[in-house]
Protein backbone atom coordinates (compact mmCIF):
# COMPACT_ATOMS: atom_id res chain seq x y z
CA UNK A 1 0.00 0.00 0.00
CA UNK A 2 1.24 3.20 -1.08
CA UNK A 3 0.64 5.26 2.11
CA UNK A 4 2.19 2.48 4.12
CA UNK A 5 5.15 2.87 1.96
CA UNK A 6 5.43 6.66 2.28
CA UNK A 7 4.75 6.96 5.88
CA UNK A 8 7.84 4.08 6.75
CA UNK A 9 9.87 6.14 4.32
CA UNK A 10 8.50 9.37 6.09
CA UNK A 11 10.11 7.85 9.61
CA UNK A 12 13.20 6.91 8.14
CA UNK A 13 14.00 10.00 6.98
CA UNK A 14 13.07 11.38 9.90
CA UNK A 15 15.45 9.47 12.07
CA UNK A 16 17.95 10.87 9.53
CA UNK A 17 17.19 14.63 10.68
CA UNK A 18 17.01 13.46 14.70
CA UNK A 19 20.64 11.46 14.10
CA UNK A 20 21.44 15.18 12.20
CA UNK A 21 20.20 17.08 15.29
CA UNK A 22 21.79 14.97 17.92
CA UNK A 23 25.55 14.96 15.86
CA UNK A 24 25.25 18.95 15.42
CA UNK A 25 24.36 19.59 19.08
CA UNK A 26 26.83 17.29 20.43
CA UNK A 27 29.54 19.47 20.95
CA UNK A 28 27.14 22.74 21.73
CA UNK A 29 25.99 23.79 25.54
CA UNK A 30 23.51 21.29 26.92
CA UNK A 31 21.96 23.99 29.57
CA UNK A 32 19.09 24.76 26.47
CA UNK A 33 17.85 27.66 29.11
CA UNK A 34 21.09 29.76 28.95
CA UNK A 35 22.45 28.45 25.31
CA UNK A 36 21.07 31.06 22.50
CA UNK A 37 20.51 28.05 20.02
CA UNK A 38 19.42 25.90 22.93
CA UNK A 39 15.81 26.41 22.56
CA UNK A 40 15.95 26.28 18.35
CA UNK A 41 18.01 22.48 19.46
CA UNK A 42 15.03 21.86 21.37
CA UNK A 43 12.28 22.76 19.44
CA UNK A 44 13.28 21.28 16.22
CA UNK A 45 14.00 17.67 18.81
CA UNK A 46 9.79 17.95 19.41
CA UNK A 47 8.75 19.33 15.99
CA UNK A 48 10.98 15.90 14.65
CA UNK A 49 9.73 13.75 17.20
CA UNK A 50 5.87 14.63 16.91
CA UNK A 51 6.56 14.23 13.19
CA UNK A 52 7.61 10.31 13.66
CA UNK A 53 4.95 9.69 15.91
CA UNK A 54 2.49 10.54 13.34
CA UNK A 55 4.79 8.59 10.54
CA UNK A 56 4.34 5.76 12.69
CA UNK A 57 0.71 5.97 13.15
CA UNK A 58 -0.21 6.40 9.43
CA UNK A 59 1.79 3.41 9.07
CA UNK A 60 -0.28 1.57 11.78
CA UNK A 61 -3.11 2.69 10.09
CA UNK A 62 -2.24 1.33 6.64
CA UNK A 63 -1.38 -2.11 8.50
CA UNK A 64 -4.91 -1.94 9.75
CA UNK A 65 -6.41 -1.43 6.84
CA UNK A 66 -4.50 -3.89 4.99
CA UNK A 67 -5.79 -6.67 7.91
CA UNK A 68 -9.26 -5.33 7.20
CA UNK A 69 -8.82 -6.03 3.54
CA UNK A 70 -7.12 -9.41 4.35
CA UNK A 71 -9.81 -10.30 6.63
CA UNK A 72 -12.84 -9.32 4.37
CA UNK A 73 -13.86 -6.31 6.49
CA UNK A 74 -12.12 -3.23 4.49
CA UNK A 75 -14.68 -0.58 3.38
CA UNK A 76 -17.66 -1.64 6.40
CA UNK A 77 -17.87 0.59 9.18
CA UNK A 78 -16.38 -1.05 12.71
CA UNK A 79 -19.27 1.39 14.67
CA UNK A 80 -22.44 0.54 12.97
CA UNK A 81 -21.53 -2.16 10.17
CA UNK A 82 -22.80 -0.09 7.25
CA UNK A 83 -20.15 0.75 3.88
CA UNK A 84 -17.71 3.29 4.94
CA UNK A 85 -18.68 4.53 1.31
CA UNK A 86 -16.54 4.69 -1.64
CA UNK A 87 -15.90 8.71 -1.77
CA UNK A 88 -14.35 8.37 2.19
CA UNK A 89 -11.97 5.41 1.20
CA UNK A 90 -10.90 7.53 -1.52
CA UNK A 91 -10.40 10.40 0.50
CA UNK A 92 -8.80 8.58 3.07
CA UNK A 93 -8.10 5.02 2.61
CA UNK A 94 -7.94 3.72 6.31
CA UNK A 95 -10.72 5.00 7.03
CA UNK A 96 -12.22 2.67 10.15
CA UNK A 97 -16.28 4.27 10.12
CA UNK A 98 -18.51 5.85 7.61
CA UNK A 99 -19.01 9.72 7.61
CA UNK A 100 -21.87 9.29 10.12
CA UNK A 101 -20.07 7.82 13.01
CA UNK A 102 -17.28 9.43 12.59
CA UNK A 103 -18.86 12.74 13.08
CA UNK A 104 -20.19 11.75 15.76
CA UNK A 105 -17.48 10.91 17.47
CA UNK A 106 -15.83 13.75 17.79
Amino acid sequence: MALRDEALARQEALRGEVAGIVEASKDSNADDEHDPDGATIAFERAQVGALQRLAAQQAAEADAALARLDAGTYGTCETCGRPVGEGRLEARPTARQCIVCASAAR
